[in-house]
């Protein structure tokens, strides 16, 4: 029955907007999917039709709302349509400046150069050069590539197991997924599944060892490269944060034998891992920085910043038609500033460690959750087959301490499952890791801590659910009662 004192006309009414809701929700999904490229991906495990956005939350075609814990795969530091980004936007449109200029100067982009050093490490600033490049992060990777080449001579790459750079032939090369491979490869680091099986401090050290070896070993089959790229944390890998002391032990290897450092803070930048840079936890000084996704405000930019004695290109050495996007540089100055003057960057770090400290609690409940790691907002759960052995360890003395518990097999169809959940309840959550096993969450850092704890209790009611219909990976609860059910 309807609500007293409804008409019969008005529930029909009622029912049949969200029925032609339902419809029309349908059909742009089964164009999509009989029209687009095979190649897709976040619409596959996404079957949204987004059609109104604002902050953390989405609605749907079809009526549905959502919170948003992807974020552009991090783009969006502010949330969908920050007030302040769409005035920035309309404020270029109204003013009847021209919108594309490729590499020319103009007031919008001596705005966005002059806010972007501002918000850089200042000994980074001091000597810095910016190139603006095609509009993603993938083409600030190949011109970064292209630059360390150009000023040392030489050729090879560094680059490390998980890593994530992009998805152009270069980009690719360095990154984990590569298949012809023409970059060496270094191990990095991590607790949970340290490739020397021993964690901690200890297995960093083993990892810096290996690096220094390989350089220095006349026989190692591995010159002396053109440069090193790496992430502050591994965020397609799963989530992985570098211990600060190894960030430091790579500067000095590179730095004593004269090979660029380039970081990749495509993701990790503009405070979502709290810290303005992610370099800035560590305090090193890289000699290259590759920036995109949030530095455009939501819209497309991408940029190299390098230390000045590397600017050795010739005029048009590396162009883009669009690499002068007004918008996005109106847009990005605006969302820098914002973060800068609003403390966004330890807004995420407390906001983050408070949600990783509830997330350890939940992993407590549910053995199928193996690991829970992050920093700031970029954040992970590990998700592991409970009834599969831990995989064996090294048996070496760990000179640190205890190593942690040998972790389980990944379970990528249980994180599958628990982001099929957090879908059903409203919650827009990544897969990642090397087997797509990490359930990832990267909110805006305006999220306030009621949407963190709506949030918080999405996800449990979704890892709940899975281990519900999985009886093997369920323990009591806290009160030895209510078991899967999950913190309230």
């Amino acid at each position: 029955m309807g609500a007293p004192g409804e008409s019969e006309g008005a529930r029909e009414t009622g029912v049949g907007a969200a029925e032609r809701a339902r419809a029309a929700h349908e059909g742009i999904l089964r164009r999509q999917s009989a029209r687009e490229s095979a190649a897709r991906t976040y619409a596959r495990a996404l079957p949204i039709v987004p059609v109104r956005a604002r902050g953390l939350t989405i609605e749907g075609a079809d009526g549905r709302r959502y919170l948003d814990c992807l974020s552009g795969a991090g783009t969006l530091a502010l949330g969908h349509n920050h007030p302040v980004v769409l005035e920035a936007v309309r404020k270029v449109l109204d003013s009847g400046a021209p919108l594309h200029v490729l590499d020319l100067a103009t007031p919008v982009k001596d705005a966005f150069t002059t806010e972007l050093f501002r918000s850089l490490p200042p000994r980074f600033a001091e000597r810095a050069r910016v190139q603006f490049c095609g509009p993603a992060g993938t083409d600030a990777v190949e011109a970064a590539f292209k630059l360390v080449r150009a000023a040392t001579g030489r050729t090879g790459m560094l680059a490390f197991t998980g890593a994530y750079h992009g998805m152009t032939a270069g980009a690719l090369e360095a990154s984990g997924g590569a298949t012809d491979v023409r970059v060496a490869r270094l191990p990095y680091p991590q607790d949970y599944r340290c490739p020397f099986g021993i964690g901690g401090e200890r297995g960093a050290e083993l990892a810096a060892r290996w690096t220094e070896s390989l350089l220095d070993d006349t026989k190692s089959g591995v010159p002396l490269p053109a440069g090193m790229i790496l992430e502050p944390v591994q965020g397609e890998g799963g989530v992985i944060p570098a211990p600060d002391a190894w960030t430091r032990r790579m500067r000095e290897i590179t730095e004593a034998r004269s090979i660029p450092l380039i970081v990749d803070e495509v993701q990790t930048g503009v405070g979502r891992t709290g810290a303005f840079w992610a370099v800035e936890h560590s305090g090193i000084t890289p000699d290259v920085m590759v920036l995109s996704k949030a530095i455009g405000g939501s819209l497309p930019l991408a940029v190299v910043v390098y230390r000045d004695d590397l600017d050795v290109w010739e005029p048009g050495a590396h162009a883009g038609t669009f690499r002068g996007n007004q918008l996005a540089m109106a847009a990005g100055t605006a969302t820098l500033a914002y973060v800068r003057e609003h403390g966004l960057a330890e807004r995420a770090a407390t906001v983050g460690a408070r949600m990783l400290d509830r997330l350890r609690s939940l992993a407590s409940e549910f053995p199928c959750v193996g690991d829970v790691r992050g920093r700031g907002l970029m954040i992970g759960l590990e998700l592991v087959d409970p009834e599969a052995p831990p995989q064996p360890t090294s048996d070496a003395p760990d000179l640190d301490g205890p190593r942690p518990e040998a972790p389980r097999p990944a379970a990528p169809e249980l994180a599958a499952a628990v982001q099929r959940e957090c879908l059903r309840r409203g919650l827009i959550v990544e897969l990642g890791g090397r087997r797509s096993s990490v359930v990832r969450l990267l909110p805006p850092l305006t999220i306030s801590d009621e949407q963190a704890s709506a949030v918080l209790d999405r996800l449990a009611d979704a890892v709940s659910a899975v281990s519900a219909t999985n009886p093997g990976e369920r323990r009591p609860g806290r009160d030895g009662e209510r078991g899967a059910a999950g913190p309230e």
